[in-house]
């Protein structure tokens, strides 16, 4: 049975760079279940997957398991060791261009593609790097957008865009509720990859240095957060698998993500019954 929930329907996809498999687990599992959406809203990784989401409509949950499943990490962050000190030492900021990443917007999303020529409306988070303020775009070219979202500090660089310069919109709403309710919707369903429960490994290497310390930051937030919207509106907090301890630069287990979110989630939506707004599940709720 599906569950009733008040429409517009927003999903809300988190960022947690290689975890965004999990999202594409749970994108079959909605869709098996026949929830679909009418809004999407995402940040960082989440951004790209509600952005392939919002091209396609309601038939890209396949499509994205294509293009994760081809997904490794010299294509988002190219170069090896050198290369990234060579890249530190030119830009002093970052350790990685965006140049692959682009290259994985344009092969999936076009170059040109604009937010107005998808099927289904989509907001895109980011940080104003003046303000250090959260920043929904919604309009205008999608490509420079999604760089912005995704632009973890000292891993990629700053994005101008807008009129202004964007770091990665996880900074200060990784998993982006507050900005669905202010597109509309009336009710959530929240597919967060950085869960309370998922801290990445041991960080080994600068890089993942930064991307532990962005990961922390990000699961607070959503903790903090998700009662606080609960009490306007039903939030339906899909469960993740069992704790895993990957770096987020690591796509070497992208398969065993999707799978197993896909699991959990299915089980879950199978007895989910919402009666009005709460939470339903939460951050760091995982499988069992």
């Amino acid at each position: 049975m599906t569950p009733e929930l008040p429409r517009p329907v927003g999903f809300v996809l988190g960022g947690g760079g290689s975890l965004g498999a999990m999202q594409v687990g749970m994108l079959r599992a909605l869709a098996e279940a026949g929830i679909g959406a009418d809004l999407i809203v995402g940040t960082s990784v989440g951004s790209l997957n509600g952005a392939v989401l919002a091209r396609s409509g309601e038939h890209s949950a396949s499509g994205l398991e294509a293009i994760w499943a081809r997904m490794t990490r010299d294509e988002a962050f190219p170069g090896g060791v050198l290369s990234q000190v060579r890249t530190l030492r030119h830009t002093r900021t970052h350790l990685f261009p965006n140049t692959g990443l682009a290259a994985i917007i344009d092969d999936h999303l076009g170059a040109g593609t604009r937010f107005e020529d998808l099927a289904i409306p989509l907001g895109v988070v980011s940080t104003d790097v003046h303000t250090g303020e959260p920043v929904l775009l919604r309009s205008g070219a999608l490509r420079p957008a999604l760089l912005a979202s995704c632009a973890i500090p000292g891993i990629y660089p700053p994005v101008p865009h807008a009129g202004s310069l964007h770091y990665d919109g996880g900074l200060v709403a990784n998993v982006p509720m507050r900005q669905a309710l202010a597109m509309g919707a009336r009710s959530l369903v929240v597919l967060d990859c950085a869960f309370p429960g998922h801290l990445p490994a041991q960080p080994r290497t600068f890089a993942e240095v930064m991307m532990f310390t962005a990961m922390i930051s990000m699961r607070n937030q959503a903790a903090l957060e998700a009662p606080m919207v609960a009490a306007e509106a039903p939030v339906v907090y899909l469960p993740g698998p069992a704790p895993v301890r990957l770096s987020p630069l690591d796509f070497g287990r992208t398969g065993e993500l999707t799978t197993e979110s896909y699991q959990a989630a299915s089980s879950y939506l199978d007895t989910l019954d919402v009666t009005g707004p709460g939470l339903y599940g939460g951050p760091g709720v995982v499988a069992h």
